[in-house]
């Protein structure tokens, strides 16, 4: 088996969910997301691939965008949760919760059988 494209799948699947819990914490810019994605190495991302993703939440009505200046360079395009973002977090996170449960349980489980 390819783990690379097990790995991708996995990652693409929660990385929306990821997104959202940063930017849930405090507003972001593109750039900002990248570096802080990548300071856990299984979910290091591109701008190329952060900004489609950005761009289809904000269509989506769960991100906004604004412009703030920036101390050190030109001004930066910032991403805040709307409130249908907040409730799509929530949702994610609820079933994100109950997902890996279920996989810790399986893991536990299978520990005592062997």
């Amino acid at each position: 088996m390819d783990m690379s494209e097990w790995t991708t799948q996995a990652r693409r699947g929660i990385l929306e969910y990821c997104v959202l819990l940063l930017i849930g914490g405090k507003p972001c810019y593109g750039y900002e997301l990248v570096t802080l994605l990548n300071q856990w190495e299984p979910l290091a991302i591109t701008e190329g691939t952060l900004y489609p993703l950005l761009r289809r939440l904000v269509k989506d009505k769960h991100l906004e965008s604004f412009w703030q200046e920036s101390e050190s360079g030109p001004p930066r395009k910032y991403y805040s949760l709307t409130t249908s973002g907040q409730q799509l977090l929530h949702t994610m996170s609820y079933e994100w919760n109950k997902i890996a449960g279920a996989v810790n349980q399986i893991e536990l489980s299978r520990g005592e059988e062997h």
